[in-house]
């Protein structure tokens, strides 16, 4: 895999991670009894996209 895919593929990652932080907050606003639950998914996928920046960034 050269640099140019490898760039692509964790620019696609970054942005799955911002879709699934985006599903996270409407579980979250549909669940309320799930609450703590879900914001440690929300964390976790904000925690991802976040080093994925940062690992673009670097590039």
């Amino acid at each position: 895999m050269g640099d140019k895919d490898f760039y692509s593929r964790l620019k696609i990652a970054r942005k799955e991670a911002k879709e699934s932080a985006y599903w996270i907050k409407l579980l979250k606003s549909s669940n309320p009894n799930l609450e703590i639950e879900i914001d440690k998914l929300l964390k976790e996928a904000e925690e991802l996209r976040k080093i994925l920046s940062a690992i673009i960034k670097k590039f």
